[in-house]
């Protein structure tokens, strides 16, 4: 049942060949998958913006135009506004090192916040 191999399909040359061909196409799939990671964050980034930015137009249209809460209100909807604008601009790899740097800065209060939201994990997911 076995069959005949030729010798020569296995010198050093052919070898060579196939292994370059295999890589070569492993690198082409990579990259497309990559690429097709890139725009879906890309997409993923701008859907986030958008429902962000109209959040903040919602919140602004529906509720209150004056008095404390209508200046509450009107900050709430310029902060998410702003999110939304970071967002678009920066996209997630961008948060993602804007955060890294703030630890970097400032690893204690950044420990403090980790282990109190670690708390409340726990709190929250324990068993009684």
């Amino acid at each position: 049942m076995a069959t005949a191999t030729n010798p020569s399909t296995f010198s050093p040359e052919n070898v060579k060949n196939k292994t370059t061909e295999t890589a070569s196409g492993v690198t082409d799939k990579a990259k497309q998958v990559a690429s097709n990671l890139g725009q879906r964050a890309e997409d993923a980034k701008q859907a986030v913006g958008g429902g962000i930015k109209s959040l903040a137009d919602t919140i602004r249209d529906k509720g209150p135009q004056e008095g404390m809460f209508g200046t509450a209100t009107s900050s709430i909807a310029e902060g998410l506004e702003n999110s939304a604008q970071y967002i678009q601009e920066e996209g997630f790899s961008g948060i993602a090192e804007d955060v890294t740097n703030l630890i970097r800065r400032n690893p204690i209060p950044a420990l403090i916040v980790g282990v109190g939201l670690g708390f409340i994990v726990a709190r929250a997911t324990m068993r009684r």
